[in-house]
């Protein structure tokens, strides 16, 4: 075989003048975000106390012991205005390298069947759900190829919570039952002194995706979001306007912990399918699901390099 090496110079000089600079940057898995959404409002209305929570408990449990996560059981009983009711937040733990905790946190089910017991919640509940499912499989996947099978950065906690819906009419007692017992017991075993940043998705599903900027968040947090938003060109879908939200931050806001609530609270003409059989799956997009886990890995990222 005969060899030019002058004839090699060339050749690579050609494929280099020709070859990208740099691999695209890849974007997060929202398809798959929007399987696992809708495998699980598939289950139906998962109200604490109906056959559709325990089969919602049940999924969980099973996808994240499959994949032999850090998985922990938080169970507990709510005192609600129907009496004593048994709930469940789940908690996935990635560890990390350095000490601090980045929280990211969603609820799971659905209004109890007082307005439609038709509700599945793909947007509000299941979307949210099925980001975060997709969340740990690019986590996983982070840890994985680590020397020391950690995050390299903080840990990152994922929570499912149980009962932020109301049980009868939305006030101070009757919601957020899960987020106010954990944010409580995390205050009495100093678990919130590790917490760097609590990260609260609801919502956010919505394929006219709107995200408001909740004004008791954290500001520092507000300025982070924006500027991973701005680094994917998605500046139009976040904060374009300002509104004051009760949702499953406030606990940890009121214990002083960083947290920012990531909502899109207009969903529908003029939020007509917000709490009704019409939050299904057609509503929601695999586009708006990859925007947001887009957004809160970068998030991730800008905390871990600046906080």
């Amino acid at each position: 075989m005969s060899f030019s090496f002058s004839r090699l110079l060339k050749t690579t000089a050609a494929m280099l003048a020709f070859a990208p600079l740099a691999a695209p940057a890849q974007h997060f898995d929202g398809a798959a975000a929007y399987e696992y959404a809708r495998q699980f409002a598939a289950i139906g209305p998962r109200w604490p106390t109906g056959p559709g929570h325990v089969k919602a408990e049940d999924f969980l449990r099973t996808h994240f012991f499959r994949d032999h996560d850090q998985l922990e059981q938080d169970t507990f009983t709510a005192d609600t205005p129907i009496g004593p009711v048994p709930m469940c937040n789940f908690i996935v733990r990635f560890p990390g390298t350095k000490p601090g905790v980045i929280v990211l946190g969603s609820h799971y089910e659905t209004n109890y069947p007082l307005r439609d017991i038709n509700f599945v919640g793909a947007n509000d509940g299941a979307s949210t759900t099925g980001l975060l499912m997709a969340i740990a499989d690019r986590l996983r996947d982070q840890a994985g190829h680590s020397p020391s099978r950690k995050l390299d950065g903080y840990s990152v906690w994922l929570v499912f919570f149980d009962g932020e819906e109301a049980i009868q009419q939305w006030s101070a007692s009757d919601s957020t039952y899960g987020s106010r017992h954990l944010a409580a017991k995390w205050g009495r075993d100093g678990t919130l002194d590790q917490i760097k940043a609590f990260i609260l998705a609801d919502m956010i599903g919505d394929k006219d995706l709107d995200i408001q900027q909740e004004t008791r968040s954290a500001p520092w947090l507000v300025s982070l979001v924006a500027e991973a938003a701005r680094k994917f060109g998605y500046q139009r879908y976040f904060f374009q306007r300002q509104m004051e939200v009760e949702d499953d931050h406030l606990p940890f806001v009121e214990r002083g912990v960083p947290s920012i609530d990531v909502i899109d609270l207009d969903y529908g003409p003029n939020n007509s399918y917000h709490h009704t059989a019409q939050d299904t799956m057609d509503k929601i997009s695999a586009h708006s699901l990859t925007i947001d886990g887009d957004v809160f890995m970068e998030t991730i990222r800008l905390i871990d390099e600046t906080r």
